[in-house]
């Protein structure tokens, strides 16, 4: 039983923090461009997707940790251009182009890649002795790799230049133009960011789930379930929240269906919005 609930535990916290490197991207999006970006879970497939086209090309998995990020980066920044750019005065309308991104996307996958889920092969092989159970080793992997990528993000938004002007603009974004920031560069470059972070997720998740057209469907409930406990653009909230909800959801699956554990989710989202509306972790008002 303790074996059980020890693999529950690094489970949901390997799968939280990849969670929450979607998440991040998705509330740094929504945040800077008030743009609720529907297709956000299917960049995540689709990076799972490139991970395991990359494999059936070259046999080398870890090239898709640099190939697939900055492919995202470069699509981030033409969706912005091409499909938000046109909208961006419309909250409406972006979300209509945004699910229509969304069902382009998934259908373009499913014509090409097919509707069949494929596994990707566990890229390491071997297991470690853990706390007296032995436990897949790419998983401790898997976690490592998206705790350093959300930490490298924070420090980019903390140590660059670049990532002030992000933080300038999402503070006061007339007062940072008239600063003499680049509000349109930043726009795009953010919206590039958040989705290489997407689709970043999608390599790293890519051994440890099934391959699909429809596998953005199930994350992005979730992502943006962190994003609202989190608190609307409260990065650090949103991180938490993900790691707490993928450990909830994990332990709760283990006891019963995947869709109840989806409600308990929901649950702890609506007792969040009704005690503390601005978010979990958000700071209290006096």
């Amino acid at each position: 039983m303790y074996d059980l609930i020890g693999v529950l535990l690094l489970n949901g916290l390997a799968w939280g923090l990849i969670i929450a490197l979607i998440a991040l991207g998705l509330s740094i999006i929504f945040g800077l461009l008030d743009f609720i970006n529907i297709a956000h879970g299917d960049l995540f497939m689709i990076g799972a997707v490139l991970a395991w086209t990359t494999v059936d090309v070259t046999g080398n998995f870890w090239i898709a940790f640099v190939l697939v990020p900055l492919i995202g980066f470069a699509a981030g920044c033409l969706i912005e251009r091409g499909v938000m750019r046109p909208v961006e005065n419309s909250p409406a309308l972006s979300i209509v182009a945004s699910f229509g991104l969304s069902l382009i996307l998934q259908e373009g996958v499913r014509a090409t890649f097919g509707t069949t889920p494929k596994r990707l092969m566990d890229p390491l092989g071997v297991t470690v002795e853990l706390f007296g159970f032995q436990y897949e080793a790419y998983r401790l992997l898997a976690a490592l790799i998206a705790a350093l990528a959300i930490a490298g993000f924070f420090l980019f938004l903390r140590r660059t230049k670049l990532g002030t002007w992000m933080r300038a603009v999402r503070q006061d974004r007339e007062m940072a133009i008239a600063m003499g920031v680049p509000a349109d560069r930043i726009f795009m470059f953010t919206f590039g960011i958040g989705a290489a972070m997407a689709m970043l997720g999608g390599v790293v998740a890519a051994p440890i789930t099934s391959v699909e057209f429809r596998l953005g469907l199930d994350v992005l409930p979730l992502c943006f379930i962190a994003v609202i406990i989190g608190g609307l653009g409260n990065l650090p909230g949103t991180a938490a929240a993900a790691v707490l909800l993928a450990v909830m959801e994990g332990l709760v699956s283990a006891f019963a269906e995947p869709t109840t554990a989806r409600i308990v989710s929901l649950v702890v989202m609506s007792v969040v919005l009704l005690v503390r509306p601005n978010g979990l972790f958000a700071p209290a008002r006096r």
